[in-house]
């Protein structure tokens, strides 16, 4: 009896185990500088069943301020519960710094890795007693034509400071986009505190050779008493007005390399994978099979991800493509671009049917090498007697490439045919013989009708629409911005509303017209900011202009989303 007590409680301490929730760490910030405060965070789903113990933190940070809570949610009838530890820290030297692992109770949290750099002293200011200044920093210095650049502008303020106004950067022959949201923080500059405004931006360069990216300037109002503080950097009133510019930065792109083949495409990470909806050897004649192909690719837009369909052009076989699903997330670490495409199979007879091998070529900007995405060739069976009717099925219309399918690239081993299908193609010829005689007598009808003398009427030339949306984006008017994009979509894609309209443009701009539609047409209107479609309406066009100059560094012209 004793010794089965103790396997009981064995047992049970191991179960207490195996259920313990796991403790999640976070940082803020994997790249900081010294004197630089940052967040680390202790995350857990359960309450620890020991006391954690924090002292190893204090080998390497300087612990400043810390923070313990829960969070509790109530959804759909489930609660949940998240426990934080919250530490606002500075590191104590330079370089590769790790974050031990911690032990809560008879859990531990992993450990963590950051880089903390040594700065320099406000490096574009000369006055070390400055109230205000700008600091802006570009990686990688060298970089590839429409590849990631990550441009950072960080705001360092000792004032407590409203109405600041920051321009955006505007780069010639570049594609911009603003990433995530901006990061406060507070940091040392030779021995002087500073409250930081972090903002970072994605920048693409469309042609090869010396790119500069021009002075950003700050403009904003300065207190001159105790009122106010960063919280009304948006809209207090000030005492005095004070403007600050950032330095120029230059850098080198260079074109893509002579020995890649096919569509250029630069990222820092690549993967291409697929699902399928059911068993590919155990098809069903007359009855689909999805299959879901997805590219996921870090450091570069869904703009300039390529098409992954590929036809079954086999007349027993057939393929049906939907819309792709294009989706981008804005990091402070860049962009992360996804296309998915999913395609139905439907045989109309048994057999086994090949489908050719997908390889997608890409430049690894981190590597500088040309690399290969792929799926090997997949081979699918179909069960099942007889030929059924071809569904009345469309296929959509992809407009990223307008490459010709190439039809001999899906292979066909028909099996045995049933006994019983020579009586389907007698009822089946005799249908296409009533069609057919019906049809003749329709073109006899035509042909003896008067015919009218039809005068094709030339378009005159269309004006350019950018300086009426440019106007109406710069007011912020809503409505004139409307009018301007339906005016410049009939033009362009003879399209006459903001959502047909959204459909030929890039990710950026599809969203900020589908934005404008909602404002518009929405229960309740609210102010609209002009300025981030007139941004995505910039870069939409600086893609458009590349893909009409294919001999500008050699590239193929970027796809236009689908």
């Amino acid at each position: 009896m004793k010794l089965v007590r103790l396997v009981l409680a064995g047992l049970l301490w191991q179960t207490t185990l195996a259920v313990a929730a796991p403790v999640k760490v976070e940082v803020d910030r994997k790249t900081v500088r010294l004197n630089e405060s940052f967040q680390i965070t202790f995350s857990t789903t359960e309450d620890p069943d020991g006391n954690p113990d924090f002292r190893p933190l204090e080998k390497e940070f300087e612990i400043i301020d810390r923070n313990h809570g829960t969070n509790s949610t109530w959804i759909n009838g489930t609660s949940s519960t998240t426990i934080q530890w919250t530490f606002d820290v500075m590191a104590k030297h330079a370089g590769k710094v790790t974050i031990p692992a911690l032990h809560f109770g008879s859990e531990t949290s992993p450990a963590l890795a950051i880089t903390v750099t040594e700065g320099a002293a406000k490096p574009d200011v000369a006055d070390n007693d400055a109230d205000l200044f700008l600091e802006v920093e570009a990686t990688p210095k060298q970089g590839y034509v429409q590849s990631q650049i990550l441009y950072t502008v960080r705001i360092y303020t000792r004032v407590k400071i409203a109405d600041g106004k920051l321009a955006e950067p505007e780069v010639a022959d570049a594609v911009v986009t603003k990433l995530g949201e901006d990061k406060n923080y507070s940091t040392q500059v030779k021995g002087t505190e500073y409250v930081v405004v972090e903002r970072n931006y994605a920048i693409f360069p469309q042609k090869s050779g010396t790119l500069t990216i021009p002075p950003l300037t700050l403009t904003a109002g300065i207190f001159a008493d105790d009122q106010g503080g960063l919280g009304g950097f948006f809209g207090a009133r000030t005492a005095r007005t004070e403007r600050v510019s950032s330095k120029p930065i230059t850098l080198n792109i260079l074109p893509a390399p002579a020995s890649f083949k096919g569509h250029w495409l630069a990222a820092e990470q690549l993967e291409l994978k697929q699902a399928w909806s059911g068993d590919v050897q155990n098809m069903k004649v007359g009855e689909p099979l999805t299959r879901t192909l997805t590219l996921t690719a870090k450091g570069t837009t869904v703009g300039q991800l390529p098409k992954l369909y590929q036809s079954a052009s086999s007349e027993d076989l057939k393929s049906y493509p939907d819309q792709p699903k294009l989706d981008e997330q804005k990091t402070s670490q860049g962009i992360v671009a996804v296309r998915e495409e999913k395609i139905a199979f439907i045989p109309s007879k048994a057999g086994t049917y090949t489908l050719p091998a997908l390889e997608i070529p890409w430049f690894n900007v981190q590597s500088q090498k040309i690399e290969f995405a792929q799926i090997p060739a997949v081979t699918v069976t179909a069960t099942g007697e007889g030929k059924v009717a071809e569904p009345n099925l469309a296929p959509a219309v992809d407009k990223s490439v307008e490459k010709p399918v190439n039809k001999a690239a899906v292979t066909y081993s028909p099996s045995a045919v049933s006994p019983d299908a020579g009586a389907g193609n007698s009822f089946l010829w005799q249908g296409l013989a009533g069609f057919f005689a019906f049809g003749w007598l329709a073109t006899l009808i035509v042909f003896f009708r008067p015919w009218k003398k039809v005068t094709k009427v030339v378009p005159e030339k269309n004006p350019d629409m950018t300086p009426d949306i440019k106007k109406a984006c710069a007011n912020h008017d809503a409505n004139g911005a409307k009018l301007a994009l339906i005016a410049w979509g009939k033009q362009e894609y003879n399209a006459a509303t903001l959502g047909a309209i959204a459909d030929f443009c890039h990710a950026g701009l599809r969203d900020e017209i589908l934005e404008l539609n909602r404002i518009l047409y929405g229960k309740h209107r609210r102010e609209w900011d002009g300025g981030k479609l007139f941004q995505a309406f910039s870069e939409h066009q600086a893609m458009e202009k590349a893909k009409v100059k294919p001999e500008d560094d050699k590239l193929e012209p970027l796809h236009r989303l689908g």
